[in-house]
Order: structure tokens, then C-alpha cells, then sequence
């Protein structure tokens, strides 16, 4: 099982640069594993895309269908955000050099995958990917 963060698990529902390739790596997984958190974004995401128009109604209810069957079958681990993590994502934060960028989304899907014994974290996300290491993780991106 590997941790995706929201920017790969939108490529696996949505047409974006990379997508192909981040849908073969999660077809080679049994399971894929994001923060609950996560699941919040990837809502946000896709409703942004219906917004915006690069989803019409009927598109949007259909990837919406496929996010919630894959996650009926187990496609998803949804790991828990908890109070006790959120705090240790807010320690995490306070123990950064002054000059670290780090967004609180960031912080919590690195905080989350260190927690839960992760040590890569797959993300296309270039703030994400500057402060793994400061969390412990590798960042892995597969798209150029």
C-alpha cells in the first residue's frame, strides 16, 4: 500500500497532465492509503472542476459514482484524522526552521503518512514535495 496525497488521488478520477500515469501506479496497488482530510480535498477539487467547467453536471455525478464504488471496494484506506494527530501536525509545524513554506493540508497528509508508518509520500505537489523530508518522508512524483 502506498500514500497518495489529494493532487494523486484527483489524477486517478480526473483528465490532468500525468493522470495516466498516476492511475497505472494505483492499478499496481492492492490498496491506496490518503488522510481523511484527503477526502474533504478531493471533494473540494472535483466540485471546483464542475465550477469552473471542466466538468459538466453529468461528468461530475459520474466520477463522483466511480470515487465512491472504489471506495466501497477497498480502493481507498481513509486513514483517521484524529485530535491527537491534528496536535502532533501542529508540534510538527512549530519544530520547522523560520523559513520553511508549509500549508496546514501539507503538514497534516505528510504528519499523517509519518504516523502511519509511510515513508514515501506520492504527490505532484511542489510545497508538499520541498517539506517532506522535514517530516521524515521521501517525496515521490512521477510526473514531469
Amino acid at each position: 500500500m502506498i500514500y497518495f496525497d489529494t493532487s494523486y488521488v484527483a489524477k486517478c478520477y480526473l483528465n490532468e497532465t500525468g493522470s495516466a500515469t498516476v492511475r497505472q501506479l494505483a492499478q499496481s496497488q492492492p490498496a491506496l492509503a490518503c488522510s481523511e482530510y484527503g477526502r474533504i480535498e478531493v471533494a473540494s477539487t472535483l466540485h471546483r472542476n464542475l465550477r469552473e467547467g471542466f466538468l459538466s453536471t453529468a461528468q461530475f455525478k459520474m466520477v463522483v459514482r466511480q470515487l465512491e464504488s472504489d471506495d466501497k471496494s477497498g480502493v481507498w484506506i481513509w486513514l483517521p484524522m484524529t485530535s491527537e494527530l491534528c496536535r502532533r501536525a501542529a508540534a510538527r509545524i512549530k519544530a520547522l526552521p523560520g523559513a520553511t513554506f508549509i500549508r496546514a493540508g501539507d503538514a497534516l497528509h505528510l504528519t499523517t503518512a509519518a504516523e502511519n508508518g509511510f515513508t514515501e509520500i506520492y504527490s505532484n505537489d511542489r510545497h508538499l514535495q520541498a517539506a517532506a523530508s522535514l517530516f521524515g518522508i521521501k517525496a515521490m512524483n512521477l510526473i514531469p
